[in-house]
């Protein structure tokens, strides 16, 4: 785009982009999000990178994904996600790939090597709760806040099915390993297992009185432990059909015998008795085994085991994690032994003393025989997740994520006499313990300045690095010294703390005011400031030099000049450009502008229903902004105080409000989550930024203008950058009503099949607006296919009417595929869609196109082309349809057809791929008879032997010698 274009605004300063008479604007857009170490809603999980286990770690950052390098404490990836919240992780079993849930109900699925998300799922209408892997890494099960759970075909990148039955949002999900089996629990009670080969419910436990939030599989998927809103954790024995049979016959159940809280699904919950065989016992049983009592009081927030089985591990809304220890068969063995030699000793004690006892000893095994308590690891902070892993020298570490944005890992050995856990690392650099409340840019725009409760810390903006943390008070309000080397904090208790950067030393601390320092503004001469409390005082300070007790020169420091004494809390103060008029925000709604030589009042700006929070005056002095907990800005002239525009600015309280130097736009952050910058000469809003995901605290604007930063609740601290891009605002609100329209889409009821209710949608999709783009193609596809059927049939009329060949007229759309054929065409976009989104791009497809496209599947499966594709599409379009397809005579003998030709050429595919796996193993023998090599695990586990044996050989020689 040409420069000369480009003009400056003789009103506000800024450039503008000169079309006519159309006023536009430059774009700010998103450049990076910074200051956070791990986000609280998702959890934390050990990846595998580089063929290194137990190193790295991924945990959720807001809409992103880090993977952070615990020995060095690095960031080293950031996969990027979508707009969406992250609410839980789950890394694959081969640890290739991560599997990511969102707040809206999508999941994708990234790569760890490459670091794209490769696989979208799009099925849940809430936030995702629970991700896990199969075994085997080709399914995934999720669950979420909307009740459901469903099944995923990772391989295929599609649904397998739906599973409707929890009345509350499903906390856990688990497949069996040996069987096709999952188990649920949910925030309804409820624990309930799957017969995943007819998709419904067998079992339902209902022996917890509180939401179940956590379950686990252990003593070889013998035994199911779940955790609740009390101090139990709950045992429960599962004995599996197959194994039944070789155990004694069953004792005939009593009116009150049956386990308690234990019934079939179709029972009523009231613990009806049991007297011939329930549906559930033909495939297992489950028996409370008893119960473990946790130290903590609080509810479980997480559960879990590590892979091997043996380390239980949980943890509640406290900053302890308890660990036990699962024993195996011998160990148990063992302790029995020792119990019973103890029991029998006592018992001979007992006799020899003259007392007529039986000899005969029963020592009864208990829970905690089995689970034993090792230890407790107590945090610096809560626990908002935990994972586990074993090192291969056989210690335990345990990585968490703590409320306070912070990651810590321990290592303990479990089998030491006295496990006692360590820290082995600690990520704090990257961030603030709590919410930063006042940010502010250096003059040169290369520092930013962050304060939170607990520390300043001082940002380099191009790398993004924290390169000083310094402790201080709460803070509420900075600002950079003129020359940038010291800064100037106001705290909660009323205090000022000035800051050598060159050192990160605190070099002073002045009793400012009684209450909170609420507001610092720095005067235009650059000599001083000033500063409003809530001891209703405004104080005037000017910067002096002092000499250093410790040392030779001379440090800056701070004196007080003037006090102003008003009649209610100060909220916030700000100077004019021209230092002649000092505006200070009141308690009591008002505005309140003073004359700063003689400190008498000049204006009072009223009209906030609540008290103004943030304000700002124009670079020329013309204007100020005022924004208030009334969720309005108001715009008013400085020269008479009168109010020139009201505008409904945010949804909740205006936060924080500042001009873009030299000119009059200004930006306003709110507790709606949204960043709105606006014109204060045309009274418009320009653009909304959105990213952050809770309420947004403050933002600073950078003295060029070219940078702003924002802080929120979610912890994170993000960076906008203004860019060439002209921003024309009619654009802008078209792609608004673009993203609204979007949005209604996902809302949208979705569509019915025949012989569904309304809202009982079983499929595992969801409409969104990519799949309906998807039908949308499909349809334009068909459209042109049957276009160009019709002109091929009258150019052969034309032809033969002329007796020549008459050149045909190629359709543009077709020479960009490569002059393919219209049926071609339609092959090819039905291969571009993406395969999680196919079959609800096929439910919206209107059935008038679905004869057309039968007709072509039955030439596409003669051809051979894609039968896998094909096949997948033929049969949902024949299960949504059945009823609409069968009664139409015409498809008849197209149906006939269909079934002839699919059913030869899938047995054509099934030989050839039993063909090639046939010689795939034929070919691996030979390599194996030729090169005595064993593959892939085979492999490694003959080398294990042979060094065994080798060293075995070694030590006998050496003793021999």
């Amino acid at each position: 785009m040409d420069n000369a274009r480009f003009s400056s605004c003789l009103t506000c300063g800024t450039r503008h982009y000169d079309m006519g008479l159309t006023k536009q604007y430059l774009r700010y857009v998103a450049s990076a999000v910074f200051g956070l170490i791990g986000s609280q809603k998702g959890n934390i999980v050990f990846v595998t990178l580089r063929g290194e286990k137990g190193r790295y770690v991924a945990v959720p950052a807001c809409e992103h994904v880090f993977i952070w390098d615990l020995r060095k404490g690095e960031k080293i990836l950031i996969l990027q996600g979508l707009k969406q919240e992250v609410t839980c992780l789950c890394p694959s079993p081969d640890g290739l790939h991560l599997a990511v849930g969102y707040e809206d109900g999508s999941i994708r699925i990234f790569s760890l090597l490459s670091g794209e998300g490769n696989v979208t799922f799009n099925g849940h209408k809430a936030a995702i709760t629970s991700l896990k892997y199969d075994q085997l890494g080709g399914r995934l099960a999720s669950g979420s806040k909307d009740t459901d759970t469903i099944v995923w075909d990772v391989i295929n990148e599609s649904g397998l099915y739906r599973l409707k039955g929890h009345k509350d949002a499903v906390t856990q999900a688990l497949f069996l390993r040996e069987k096709n089996l999952l188990v649920t629990s949910g925030k309804d009670t409820l624990v309930k297992w799957w017969d995943l080969d007819t998709q419904h419910c067998f079992k339902t436990m209902v022996g917890h009185r509180t939401e179940v939030w956590g379950l686990v599989l252990v003593s070889e998927e013998k035994r199911l432990i779940t955790g609740s809103s009390d101090s139990e954790l709950r045992a429960w024995d599962i004995a599996y059909l197959q194994e039944m049979d070789d155990l004694e016959e069953p004792e005939p159940k009593k009116s009150r015998g049956s386990p308690p809280g234990i019934q079939d699904t179709p029972e009523p919950r009231d613990g009806t008795p049991e007297t011939d065989e329930t549906p559930e016992d033909r495939i297992l049983t489950c028996r409370k085994a008893g119960s473990i009592m946790r130290e903590g009081r609080d509810r479980v927030v997480n559960l879990a085991v590590d892979r091997t089985g043996r380390i239980l591990a949980c943890h509640g809304t406290d900053s302890v994690l308890e660990v036990f220890c699962i024993l195996s068969k011998a160990e148990v063995q063992k302790k029995m032994d020792k119990k019973m030699k103890k029991a029998r000793k006592k018992a001979k004690l007992n006799s020899s003393k003259g007392e007529e006892e039986d000899l005969e000893v029963n020592v009864e095994m208990t829970l905690q025989d089995e689970i034993q308590r090792v230890t407790n690891i107590k945090t610096s902070a809560k626990i908002k997740s935990f994972d586990l892993i074993h090192s291969p020298q056989g210690e335990l570490k345990a990585v968490f994520l703590l409320q306070n944005n912070l990651v810590e890992s321990y290592s303990l050995s479990p089998s030491a006499p006295a496990p006692q856990a360590v820290r082995t690392s600690r990520i704090t650099l990257g961030g603030h313990r709590s919410d930063v409340r006042t940010l502010s840019f250096s003059s040169d725009n290369i520092a930013i300045l962050s304060a939170a409760a607990e520390s300043v810390k001082i940002w380099n903006r191009a790398t993004l690095q924290c390169i000083r943390t310094m402790t201080c008070e709460y803070a509420l309000c900075s600002f950079f010294v003129p020359g940038d080397r010291q800064v100037v904090v106001g705290t909660k208790t009323g205090k000022l703390q000035l800051y050598d950067l060159a050192s990160g030393n605190l070099l002073e601390t002045v009793d400012a005011h009684d209450g909170a320092l609420w507001s610092l503004s720095l005067s235009p001469d650059q000599r001083g400031f000033v500063t409003g409390g809530a001891d209703k005082s405004v104080k005037f300070w000017d910067f002096e030099l002092v000499k250093d007790e410790n040392s030779t020169q001379k440090r800056l420091s701070v004196k007080q000049t003037r006090t102003l004494q008003l009649d209610e809390d100060v909220l916030c103060v700000s100077y004019s450009p021209n230092q002649k008029l000092l505006a200070v925000s009141l308690l009591d709604c008002t505005v309140k502008i003073f004359y700063v030589d003689t400190l008498k009042f000049f204006l009072s700006l009223y009209g906030h229903k609540l008290p103004v929070i943030c304000m700002d005056i124009s670079y020329d002095g013309t204007l100020i902004a005022t924004g208030s907990a009334d969720r309005n800005v108001k715009i008013w002239g400085l020269d008479f105080g009168d109010c020139h525009k009201s505008l409904f600015a945010h949804d909740d309280s205006v936060m924080y409000l500042q001009f873009v130097p030299k000119s009059h736009l200004f930006f306003t952050a709110g507790k709606d989550r949204k960043i709105k910058q606006w014109d204060a000469d045309k009274f418009e809003h320009i653009q909304t930024l959105e990213g952050h995901h809770q309420e947004i605290w403050c933002l600073a604007v950078s003295p060029s203008g070219d940078y702003v930063v924002s802080s929120s609740h979610d912890k994170s601290l993000r960076l906008w950058e203004r860019t060439r891009e002209p921003l024309i605002l009619e654009e802008e609100r078209e792609m608004q009503r673009e993203a609204e329209y979007e949005e209604s889409v996902a809302k949208e009821d979705q569509p019915v099949v025949p012989g569904e209710t309304q809202g009982d949608n079983y499929f595992t999709g969801k409409k969104t607006i990519e799949t309906v783009k998807a039908a949308e193609r499909i349809m334009e596809a068909v459209e042109l296919y049957r276009e160009e059927t019709a002109k091929m049939k009258e150019h052969k009329a034309i032809c033969k009417a002329a007796g020549k060949e008459v050149p045909l007229p190629i359709n543009p759309i077709l020479m960009a595929y490569g002059n393919i054929s219209p049926s071609a065409y339609v092959l090819e976009i039905f291969k571009g869609i993406k395969s999680s989104e196919l079959e609800e791009s096929l439910l919206v497809l209107p059935f008038s196109y679905v004869p057309d496209v039968l007709k072509l599947f039955n030439e596409f499966i003669q051809l051979g082309s894609d039968i896998e594709l094909l096949c997948r599409c033929l049969f949902f379009l024949l299960r949504i349809h059945f009823g609409q397809i069968t009664s139409n005579q015409m498809l008849v003998p197209v149906i006939e057809k269909l079934k002839e030709t699919t059913i030869s050429k899938v047995s054509q595919v099934r030989d050839v791929i039993g063909f090639n796996m046939a010689g795939l193993e034929y070919l691996k023998r030979e390599c194996e008879a030729k090169s005595e090599v064993m593959f892939f695990a085979d492999a490694t586990s003959h080398l294990e032997e042979k060094k065994r044996k080798r060293k075995k050989r070694e030590k006998l020689i050496l003793t021999y010698t």
